[in-house]
């Protein structure tokens, strides 16, 4: 019986297998074996295969490899399920003569795919462990010579297309309504959101009137729930801290194509593995599988010990073939969150390809030239009009070959955020960002209201980024839908009023906002915050505001991005980089950056990385696009996205970043310490049948 099945089924996960890279031609997605599914359907033998693989390099020259005592594997660790084993706890160990031990139903479920080498040393066993069927008098457990035919046991069909889910993804395991886990104390200011108002000047002359002045409205979310164990204790395979804070259902739609083969889908799994281990027993996560079509591979389940083994049985089964259907992806993951019998107060999808959609942007011709696709398209209706209420897309366009413009498209419609994975290693810490700040949300449903105080002060404009906002009541009030927040997190939107001539002092605007607690669902309106300028003879000088003009240049740079980014489409490459020089310039003269403000700085230096991505066509196309849409995605929604190689660009990605973020990405670091050194690039492979490039 050959091997071929478990090292697809295992090889990409560092902390159970030696991490050879995968064959080009590696089959289609696998449905996991549970035991809930004990009559899934298994791959034939490949009698060609049956040596222990041998070792590859990857495309940075470098193999990965396991470091059992880094990652904190121990003799008592299953590295299937990576829990304890301990005799008594009622699960059968299996120890293999190469002296390894596993839990007995891990190891079984996997070797139903073919394999008889050891996951962690790679020794070619001579018996191996066999489940029998469970309609056998003898369904038991029992050790079976390799070399045993068992055609007749197990028959095999193309496993996309079995018929294996239900027509209504109902099937969602219940909430866990007697959790201790479901309060938190609103005792004090620091658990409400804080409003602050800035005023471009403190003081304005009482004679002078003017069309536009600004004011800054910033607002910082509630510290980040207690926890009731310190986090940085926690080892791989120990129970996740309980927490008091909002659980999450996430549902992870994954790139299975051909194009992902190899090192892409070893990291993917590393990565999926990290993010299992890291939810907690009320939080919920389903997996979509999809290439040429999709599949839901793991239903919405509570990440309990035995929810996390069945996911990292379900990821561990991944493999690649085909193409690249993004589209039917996110229709399958919209599909089990709108029929979800039961939800967690916060939802989310992440999404991750590292191709093009094959299928429905296939290229139209018009007058004889090609028509921009409908990227809203690739987005579900439900997500898309509002049916599925709430439910952001973060998308993680992976490598140099993804449609970073459709993908960029698909964050903005949804609300979510867009993250260039452009080094191999950062897959895990760009995952580790996103779960940090989603198992974080403290606000949910901001509304932002403004009032001008003043008969005579009218709302000239409000910008506020990607968060839509609205002027009514003959400019005398508006209002900004601020969204959910991350603990810690911080919001800052700029105002423009009119001020008309008044003695002594003006009353200008009233700041207030409302928002939901996403763990006691009730409805909370911090103090309302009122905003007034003095009004002198005369003013002989005053400085700006530095907080307003901060914000300024984080606008600035953002209007530049998306400039340059037109520019370089109708291929003005020297356009676009000029654009970005007189950014630069503007902001490196402004007070804030005279003032050593760190925003500043980093915009700056991120505005001469575009401006290196955009020096010629190629290196356009390889990563400048992705890279500025995926900075355009973090400042206009002010928050954190990975872009780019992390490694070299740590100021960029750590300018909107929460404390959960951060603590999130220091436990996936510690998690996997091997990779942490891999900054190679992606191999230029294509989607196969492969779309043109947008232009």
């Amino acid at each position: 019986m050959g091997g071929s099945g478990w090292r697809k089924a295992l090889r990409g996960f560092k902390l159970c297998v030696h991490s050879p890279l995968a064959a080009e031609g590696d089959s289609d997605v696998r449905p996991p074996v549970t035991p809930s599914d004990p009559s899934a359907a298994l791959p034939s033998p490949d009698p060609s295969d049956s040596q222990p693989p041998a070792p590859t390099q990857s495309s940075s020259g470098v193999r990965p490899r396991v470091s059992t005592s880094g990652s904190g594997l121990s003799k008592r660790t299953c590295a299937i399920c990576l829990t304890t084993m301990k005799p008594g706890q009622g699960h059968a160990i299996f120890t293999a003569e190469c002296s390894h031990s596993f839990h007995f139903h891990c190891i079984a479920s996997c070797i139903k795919y073919g394999n008889h080498v050891c996951p962690v040393c790679r020794a070619k066993w001579k018996e191996i462990p066999f489940q029998g069927p469970s309609n056998s008098p003898r369904a038991r457990s029992t050790v079976n010579p390799v070399n045993i035919n068992r055609h007749h046991a197990y028959s095999f069909q193309h496993p996309l297309l079995l018929n294996l889910e239900p027509c209504i993804f109902n099937d969602d395991e219940a909430l866990d309504t007697t959790s201790k886990a479901s309060g938190v104390c609103h005792s004090g200011s620091a658990n409400t959101v804080v409003i602050k108002t800035y005023p471009e000047y403190s003081a304005i002359p009482e004679s002078i009137s003017t069309d536009n002045f600004t004011i800054l409205i910033h607002l910082k979310a509630p510290l980040a729930p207690r926890t009731e164990a310190s986090s940085q204790n926690v080892r791989v395979g120990d129970e996740v801290p309980r927490t008091h804070r909002a659980p999450v259902d996430i549902v992870t739609v994954l790139d299975v194509s051909g194009s992902m083969s190899g090192t892409k889908l070893s990291l993917l799994k590393q990565a999926m593995g990290f993010v299992i281990q890291n939810l907690g027993p009320l939080d919920r996560l389903s997996v979509i599988a999809f290439s040429s079509t999709a599949r839901r591979l793991f239903p919405l389940r509570r990440m309990s010990e035995f929810g996390r083994q069945e996911a990292l049985q379900a990821v561990n089964a991944l493999a690649t073939s085909g193409g690249t259907n993004i589209t039917e992806g996110l229709r399958k993951g919209a599909k089990v969150i709108q029929e979800r019998k039961e939800k967690n107060p916060v939802c989310s999808i992440i999404l991750l390809s590292d191709g093009q959609d094959t299928y429905l942007l296939s290229p139209t011709l018009r007058n004889g030239r090609h028509t921009q696709p409908d990227y809203r398209s690739l987005v579900p209706s439900s997500i898309r009009d509002g049916t599925v209420h709430n439910v952001p897309v973060h998308v993680f366009g992976f490598g140099s070959d993804h449609d970073s413009v459709s993908m960029h498209s698909i964050s903005e419609t949804s609300g979510g955020t867009f993250s260039f994975i452009e080094a191999e290693g950062a897959i895990q810490d760009a995952f580790a960002q996103c779960i940090g700040g989603l198992l974080s949300v403290v606000v949910q449903e901001m509304h932002v209201q403004l009032e001008c105080l003043h008969h005579d002060v009218q709302l000239q404009c409000i910008k506020s980024g990607r968060y839509a906002s609205w002027i009514r009541d003959a400019r005398r009030s508006g209002t900004i839908d601020a969204g959910d927040l991350y603990a810690d997190e911080e919001r800052d939107y700029l105002v423009s009023v009119n001020v008309p001539p008044e003695h002594h002092e003006t009353q200008l605007l009233k700041v207030s906002c409302v928002y939901s607690d996403p763990v006691t669902k009730g409805v909370i309106s911090p103090a309302a915050v009122e905003l007034k300028i003095s009004r002198p003879e005369s003013v002989v000088s005053q400085p700006i505001s530095i907080e307003v003009d901060r914000q300024r240049n984080r606008l600035h740079a953002a209007e530049a991005m998306a400039k340059a980014k037109a520019a370089a489409e109708h291929g003005e490459l020297s356009e676009a980089v000029c654009l970005l020089e007189e950014c630069r310039k503007r902001i490196l003269e402004s007070e804030a950056a005279k003032s050593g403000d760190q925003l500043c700085a980093t915009l700056d230096a991120e505005l001469r990385e575009m401006q290196a991505r955009m020096v010629d066509r190629q290196r356009y196309e390889a990563s400048g696009r992705a890279y500025v849409l995926s900075g355009l995605s973090s400042h206009l929604c002010q928050r954190a996205t990975m872009r780019g190689d992390s490694t070299h660009s740590v100021n960029f990605t750590q300018s909107y970043q929460t404390p959960s973020m951060a603590d999130m990405i220091q436990r996936s670091q510690t998690f996997s310490p091997v990779t942490r050194h891999s900054n190679s690039k992606m191999r230029h492979t294509m989607s196969f049948p492969a779309g043109p490039k947008p232009r």
